[in-house]
């Protein structure tokens, strides 16, 4: 069994794929698995169907490439050069109906170029006992390759062919990464905000299994907690209380797992005119355990006791978890 299909001339430059899935192109680097060197392409030509190598070793298969100089008119080759890689039937176990995955890349070597011209599909080939030769049957038009001007035939005569198998193994580690919808709140109520000092921690906050906490304008790592800043914070410094959200470092169930958090911040209003409300998207642990905002309430918000955020030197902040991400590693 040939691979039956034929293939549109694209440019070797483009690295375009064809409607067939076909990607051209040219390479300085030679091929890695075989390579066949020609000192006399026509007496090849002039004198054989096709030339075939001896076996070669890859992936745990013997293999043999196949140089159609005429191409394969059963595979309707004709008027190109085809390639083929072949695998030998013995290293198959037929009884047991064996598949061997590969993807195949030929290499024609262009002297001009100083490259070499190659040919693959994007998809992989199956071979088995029934299906032993894979390749392309229009590699390049045999015109193309027998005019001199154009490279491939050089020093007289002489001719470059090769061939990259490899024999992709199913993967052994894997991740899954999923997102779930939250409601989890938590409500920080900071009594004698007046005397409070400039950083302030909440308690521990279980959000998703995980522990985070909050504070106003620090960066520590620990669970999950707020932190709020009563002077500032950044941009925020001197004139408006910051609010940061933490994950404990080792909270996360790798020692790469990021973790994705869409969270509202909320600044409750006490005389129920309104909250002050702002949201967290981001992704814990890639560059920070601690995200929040710099400028959170403004002072001038806070003096002011008709505005309802600050009534008998409570503040009252709320977080809710809206969205958060879980990785999953196999094996664990």
């Amino acid at each position: 069994m040939h691979y039956l299909q034929k293939h549109q001339e694209i440019s070797s430059r483009d690295y375009k794929l064809s409607s067939s899935n076909t990607l051209k192109g040219l390479r300085e680097r030679p091929p890695s698995t075989y390579s066949l060197k020609m000192e006399a392409f026509h007496r090849v030509l002039n004198s054989t169907e096709y030339y075939e190598t001896r076996p070669f070793s890859a992936g745990g298969y013997n293999w043999t490439l196949r140089v159609y100089p005429n191409g394969n008119n059963k595979d309707g080759g004709s008027g190109y050069l085809s390639l083929y890689v072949a695998i030998d039937k013995s290293s198959l176990d037929a009884s047991a109906h064996q598949e061997v995955y590969a993807d195949l890349r030929f290499y024609i070597f262009n002297r001009n170029q100083r490259k070499y011209f190659t040919i693959q599909d994007t998809d992989v080939f199956r071979f088995n006992a029934f299906n032993t030769m894979w390749g392309f049957s229009q590699v390049l038009p045999l015109d193309t390759f027998k005019d001199l001007k154009n490279g491939y035939l050089y020093d007289g005569d002489h001719s470059e062919f090769g061939v990259d198998v490899t024999v992709p193994k199913p993967f052994e580690k894997s991740e899954l990464l999923s997102f779930s919808k939250r409601s989890d709140r938590f409500t920080w109520t900071i009594r004698g905000f007046s005397t409070l000092t400039r950083y302030t921690y909440s308690d521990v906050i279980s959000f998703a299994g995980r522990k985070w906490w909050s504070y106003q304008n620090v960066f520590h790592m620990m669970t999950r907690q707020l932190g709020i800043n009563s002077s500032g914070s950044g941009s925020g410094s001197g004139k408006a209380v910051s609010l940061f959200f933490h994950l404990l470092a080792n909270q996360r169930t790798g020692a790469y797992e990021a973790v994705y958090v869409l969270a509202k911040f909320q600044v409750l209003n006490q005389l129920k005119l309104g909250n002050i409300q702002m949201e967290l998207e981001n992704w814990y642990g890639i560059t920070s355990f601690g995200w929040g905002f710099s400028e959170f309430v403004s002072f001038d918000d806070l003096r002011d006791s008709s505005k309802g955020f600050l009534v008998d030197d409570t503040l009252m902040v709320q977080v809710e978890l809206e969205a958060i991400s879980t990785t999953k590693y196999f094996p664990s």
